[in-house]
């Protein structure tokens, strides 16, 4: 048998694998995004249904041939929508830049500053993650009950300005940046807070990116803390603003308004995400990674 028609026929299966291996993992691929964004494709469709057409539709029909925009006007005007959102954007931008400022300090503390102890306090500091979430949710109720801070947003955001998790991730990523850069720096004369400012933040950039993003995210959809502080109406935000339009506002009947007002306070996250998701990825990536 001649060696060389074994070699080309030997090439030609392993081409034909790898082209019936990249259409499966193709179609693997298709089939999940499809359910994955089969819900958000319905949420937009039902939004665009009038209510008599929606309510008609005995079979649920997975296209309309009158969309209209009717109930995205609905959602602003029979329920301060916009208020809602105003509130939110506010709690998200306040909170996130008051925990930057706090672990960006204190994780530079763990990863440059030498101190006594440093190490069995960053071990107590990560013992905090094991604590159960509804024990600090009381702790900070009562706390904020006793200062006198609820239904207002200085009660809403305090609790809030600090991380564990995104000191420990920016911990690893500052600990990554050489020791020569810190004592060259230090020779010249160099602050410690200008070296942080200077050096370590630049080059920390996409880990801060993602920080910021995931935290802005996770404000946005917060619910329990902002449902538990405040019961004034000019206090909620949009996943709280979410119940009281479907008790007090379009009612429980009228779906198609409920799902614009959804849209509409998901659109800004998706769009923030799909805007920064490379950068994510990177700041992830980078906060895990050592050496």
């Amino acid at each position: 048998m001649d060696p060389k028609i074994d070699f080309y026929k030997i090439e030609k299966e392993a081409r034909m694998r790898k082209k019936v291996f990249g259409v499966i993992t193709y179609v693997l691929l298709i089939f999940w995004a499809v359910i994955v964004l089969f819900p958000f494709y319905w949420m937009v469709l039902t939004s665009v249904k009038s209510y008599g057409a929606y309510n008609s539709e005995y079979i649920p029909k997975f296209f309309t041939l009158s969309p209209t925009l009717q109930n995205y006007a609905d959602a602003f005007t029979t329920v301060p929508l916009g208020k809602y959102l105003a509130n939110t954007l506010l709690f998200a931008v306040v909170t996130t830049a008051v925990m930057l400022a706090v672990i960006i300090l204190a994780a530079f503390a763990f990863a440059r500053l030498d101190f006594k102890g440093k190490n069995i306090l960053f071990v107590i500091f990560l013992s905090l993650m094991m604590i159960p979430n509804e024990l600090v949710i009381i702790t900070n109720f009562v706390t904020v009950t006793n200062l006198d801070m609820r239904n207002s947003f200085e009660g809403l955001i305090l609790p809030s300005v600090m991380s564990v998790f995104y000191v420990y991730l920016l911990k690893e990523n500052f600990e990554q940046i050489p020791d020569s850069l810190y004592y060259a720096a230090k020779v010249d004369g160099t602050s410690d807070l200008k070296y942080l400012f200077k050096v370590m933040i630049p080059i920390s950039k996409p880990t801060l990116i993602t920080i910021t993003i995931l935290k802005v995210i996770e404000c946005w959809n917060s619910y329990v803390w902002p449902r538990l502080i405040t019961d004034d109406e000019n206090y909620y935000l949009v996943s709280n603003g979410i119940q009281e339009i479907r008790e007090n506002g379009f009612g429980r009947e009228n779906i198609p308004a409920m799902m614009a007002a959804v849209v509409v306070i998901s659109v800004p996250l998706i769009v923030l995400f799909l805007i920064f998701h490379k950068k994510v990825m990177e700041g992830v990536s980078r906060g895990g990674t050592k050496g």
